[in-house]
Order: structure tokens, then sequence, then C-alpha cells
């Protein structure tokens, strides 16, 4: 017999798609860069958010908090809403809801206000994103995978990459508002658009019967308590903290009882069998450790170019610019070499290449700018683009239609995770290890060293000179030297520890074994 009993998916993947399903595949893209973009457009406007809704410094964080947490649940779970739904009815939705959302943000007159829309507007943000590589995989032949392969991966690239350089003019040329209200319009269209042409698969509502309610609360329960324990662990000096202790210890619960469900339930919220799959599993790790290095770097840039240079959240949006447009520059040619080159080879040079340019930064000083940062930034961004596009292909390329829906979802989860392990552990080295320097250099800043005391004396009589109370600023004015000089060495400390995590990544390469051709959807 024909193979038609799958529902979902067609026997075969089509010669060439349809202009409508490329219509409604490419809004589909557009509502994957809105969600993915909303993650950092407000980083640089935070201070901006503050002002207008008088919130404190600790409560405003939780505009970027509150979006990751209720994300990261939505992502996983998106699968299996897929095939009970539909991808159009899931991402309509989802489109419609985040368009929504967005508009209710912007009328935010309060912190609490802001909190709440923005965890609606994560939740169903994240609905969006493993829909475009299910569907990128899915209704596409191997043929044309060279073309959308860079396409999702510039986005889920670009978009976080590009966030604060977009926020950043906003806020200056509007309003903080209109870094919600910018979704409006274009998100109208999407909803249209994809309820329109979008018809990849058709729903199976017989699972909603099956559905595993407890397994839902669990993976709530573990994903939202880990992502807040790394979000917050750091600043609240981790388990010395009560609220990070109780979240730690929801998490282990929640985690224990979602792989006890996901292992046992006949109908799983996730199904963790992918990982069976050696080129997933190992892909899904090279995909968390992006991660790190995508979101570290959107993070890190910015902090040292507005603590130590002092740039503006304009300025230092201008300055990013330079990966995003490598990656935009980059993509075509990322697509056409995945069609001629070992994936495996492509992966390894992206690796040594993301390496390299955080290498260069180890030599930085306080008075590294634009230029300095110029050939770091460039690497950065031609890296992400070699290494992506190989690892989407990897990781999702060879498993069967059938798998992908479920795949997708953890592997777009990985990339999160491994953005909230990356910010994490960067921002406790950033602690710990400027604590250190700022020991080891106060060794030598002492009264017994005659250099030190000179010094101490000119600047003392320096600032005589002004009226002011000359030896207390000197002191004060040595003390930021020092604090600002044991910054910027626990900074080199980051990017030399990035470095060798890359270069394990490209050595790691070896081990994937060789894509193939995804298999067909199965027949009966």
């Amino acid at each position: 017999m024909a193979a038609t009993a799958n529902p979902t998916v067609s026997a075969d993947f089509p010669e060439k798609v349809s202009t409508g399903r490329m219509i409604g595949f490419l809004a589909m893209v557009f509502g994957m860069f809105m969600a993915i973009l909303d993650i950092q457009i407000v980083s640089a406007s935070l201070s901006e958010i503050q002002a207008g809704l008088g919130a404190g410094s600790e409560e405003v964080s939780w505009v970027q908090t509150a979006y990751l947490i209720a994300e990261v649940i939505m992502i996983p779970l998106s699968g299996i809403l897929a095939r009970i739904m539909s991808t159009r009815v899931l991402f309509a939705m989802a489109a419609a809801g985040f368009t929504l959302s967005s508009a209710l943000a912007a009328t935010a007159t309060n912190i609490e206000q802001m909190i709440i829309y923005r965890a609606i507007q994560g939740f169903i943000g994240g609905g969006m994103i493993p829909s475009v590589f299910a569907a990128a995989f899915t209704i596409f032949p191997p043929s044309q995978r060279s073309i959308v392969s860079p396409i999702i991966g510039l986005v889920a690239t670009l978009a976080p990459t590009i966030g604060p350089t977009v926020g950043g003019y906003i806020s200056h040329a509007m309003s903080w508002h209109w870094l919600f209200l910018i979704n409006v319009i274009p998100g109208i269209i999407v909803t249209l658009v994809t309820w329109s042409f979008v018809d990849f698969d058709k729903p199976d509502r017989s699972l909603m019967a099956k559905f595993d309610w407890t397994g839902l609360f669990a993976m709530a329960l573990f994903l939202g308590a880990m992502e807040y324990v790394l979000e917050e662990g750091n600043s609240k000096d981790w388990f010395n903290d009560e609220r990070i202790v109780w979240g730690a210890i929801a998490m282990t619960f929640g985690g224990v009882l979602f792989f006890y469900r996901a292992f046992t339930a006949e109908q799983p919220v996730v199904d963790l069998k992918a990982f069976a799959n050696r080129n997933f599993a190992f892909g899904s790790l090279f995909s968390f450790t992006m991660g790190m290095g995508l979101y570290g770097l959107t993070y890190l840039y910015p902090l040292y170019l507005a603590r130590v240079r002092g740039y503006d959240s304009l300025m230092i949006g201008e300055t990013m610019f330079v990966s995003g447009l490598c990656m935009f520059l980059t993509a075509p040619i990322a697509g056409m070499l995945s069609a001629k080159m070992d994936l495996r080879l492509m992966m390894a040079v992206g690796f040594i290449a993301f390496g390299g340019g955080t290498y260069m930064i180890s030599g930085m000083t306080k008075d590294w700018d634009f230029y300095e940062l110029l050939w770091p930034q460039i690497l950065r961004g031609c890296a992400l683009m070699t290494c992506m596009v190989p690892i989407n292909n990897i990781a999702l390329g060879t498993l069967p239609p059938e798998r992908i829906k479920n795949a997708s979802g953890l592997y777009n989860l990985t990339r999160n995770l491994g953005g909230a392990v990356g910010l994490a552990v960067i921002n406790t080295l950033l602690t710990r290890r400027t604590d250190f320097h700022t020991s080891r250099i106060a060794e030598s800043v002492t009264w017994s060293n005659p250099a030190a005391m000179n010094w101490l004396d000119t600047m003392s009589a320096n600032y005589s000179t002004f009226g002011l109370d000359g030896d207390l600023a000197a002191l004060k004015r040595m003390s930021s030297m020092v604090n600002q000089q044991a910054w910027i060495m626990a900074f080199i400390d980051v990017f030399m520890g990035l470095t060798v995590l890359f270069v394990i990544l490209a050595i790691m390469t070896v081990l994937v074994k060789k894509p193939e051709s995804a298999p067909p959807p199965d027949a009966h």
C-alpha cells in the first residue's frame, strides 16, 4: 500500500515546495525572529523601564527573567502541542497571543503588571521557535537544506545578537513602550499569514486523552526552578540565600519526577528517545555550548563597554552591530559550504574560529575600543554561522520526520539552557576571579612599595591644588584603579576559559557520525 497512514507527513519529501507553503514558512521564520529577539531587546533598556515604572534594580531584572523562565518551559512542550493541535493552529495561536501580550506589556503601569505580561509573552512566544525547525526539516527535501538551514540558523543567532542594538535604538529614538509596540503590526501579519498558508500537518487530538499532566507539572517545576537558580544565583551569593536553596530543592524534585514520567508514561510530555540518535545527542551538546558562547558574548561585550568605556546603550549597539552584519553576510556562504564540505570539518573550523576570536580578547586593556574589538567580533559573527548550520543539519537532518517535532523542542531547549548555564558560570567566574585578582594586586600596592607611595603623593598634590582632601581623593582613585584592573583580568580569564572550551569542541567533532540522508516517513 502507499504510505498514507501517517496523517502528519507525506510519504516522501516533495521535489518542490509550493509557493503557499514557502510563504507560510517564511512567516513562521519571522515569528521566530520576533520571539527570540524579545529575549534580549529589553536588556539595553532596563534602566529606562525601571525609571518609567518606578521599580527597584532587583525588581526590573525580572522583566527579562520572567520571559526566560516562561519560554524555557514552553519550548519542549511545543512538540506534543503541535501534534495535538497541528502546526498551523499552534503557531497562529502563539503569534496572536505573543502580539496581544506585547501590546499589554506596553500598557503596564507598574512592575508587577510588566512581569506578568512578560511571562505570558515568553510562554506563548516559546511555542513558535521549535515549530520553525520542525517545519524546515519536515517539508523541505535534503537538496534544499543548504538554503533553509542557514535561514533558521541566522535567525536563531542573529536575533539575540542584535537585540541590544535594536533595543538601544528604539528606546533612544522613541520610548521603552515601543520595545513592545513594535511587535504588534508584524505579529498580526504573521498570525494571518500562518493561519492562511501553513498546512504542513493535521492534528491528532487522540493524544489529548493520554496527556501526561503530572509530567507537565514536573517539567514546569524543573525547568522554571532551574532557570531561576541560574539567573539569580550569582547575585544572591548562591546557596547562602534561602530562596536559591528552595529553588534548588524544587528543581531537584521536579527533575526526578520529570525524568521518571518521561521514561514511564504512556505518552510523555517530552519524548527523550531522540537522544538515542548519536548525532542528535552530539548536536544538542554542541547547541548547548553554542548557547553559552552566543548569549555569553552578547552579555560580556556590552558589560565591558558600559563598565570600562562608559558607553550608553546606543553606543554599545553601534559597536555590537559588526557581529550581526558578519552573520548576515556569512549565512549564504555557510549554506553553500554545508552542501559541499564534510559537516564535521565545517563545525571544527567554526569552533576554532570562535575560539580564536575569544583568544584575541585575552590581550585587552582598559583602553580597548571599537577597532580593537573589530576582529574578535568579525570572527565571532562568521564562526557562529559556520557552526550553527552544520549543527542544525547534524542534529535534526537525519531524524525520521515523525520524531522531528519533539526533537526540535529538545534541541532548541539545549541552546537556551546553554545560555542560562553560560551566564551563571560567567557571572560567578567574574565575581570570584575579580576578588582573587583584587587581593593579589592589593598585596603589591602597600605602604612599603616606593612606586605606589610616589604615585599617591603625586595624585594627592594634584587634588590638593583644587581644594580637595588630597590624601583621601588619591586613595579613592587608587582603589578604583585596582578594582578596574582586577575586573579586566577576571574578564580575560573568562575569555581564556571560553577559548579552551571551543578548542575541546573542535576536537570532539571527530566523535560525530558522518551524516546520511534522513530516512523517509514510515510506510504502511
